[in-house]
């Protein structure tokens, strides 16, 4: 492999980032899941629900796959669009209860892909990792 390839930034991040999408999709797949589906859902979860707007800004995902997971989601029962409290245009992704259930499922494949792949890190190296990954990315 090219000096340029193997030492870029970039093409770490974005080869590091693929086998970590790819092995949790794997994980979820038994579920009708994907990775993006799992991070709807933890955000839908959190604070009450979100705009779809919302969700697509935190999450870095275009508004139209938003929707796209948002309705995979819902068609499931594991979200529901509620009515915003004050802009009657907007609708709240909630998770259900029975979203909350299948993330408690989710969670922990994610942490298992997480664990798998940082294996060889001793925990200061894995802390190192994440926050240097939360510096990069605005987090």
């Amino acid at each position: 492999m090219p000096s340029e390839l193997a030492d870029g930034l970039g093409y770490l991040l974005a080869r590091a980032g693929g086998q970590a999408i790819r092995e949790l999709n794997r994980g979820l797949a038994p579920l009708g899941m994907r990775a993006r589906h799992h991070s709807v859902l933890t955000v839908a979860a959190d604070a009450g629900g979100r705009s779809q707007r919302e969700l697509g800004e935190l999450l870095g995902i275009d508004p139209s796959a938003v929707v796209a997971l948002v309705d995979d989601l819902e068609r499931d029962g594991l979200v529901r669009r509620d009515p915003h409290p004050v802009d009657r245009r907007t609708r709240l992704i909630v998770a259900t209860d029975a979203g909350r259930e299948r993330l408690a499922r989710t969670r922990e494949l994610a942490r298992a892909v997480d664990d798998e792949l940082l294996a060889e890190f001793t925990e200061p190296e894995r802390e190192a990792v994440v926050r240097l990954l939360r510096r990069i990315t605005g987090g």
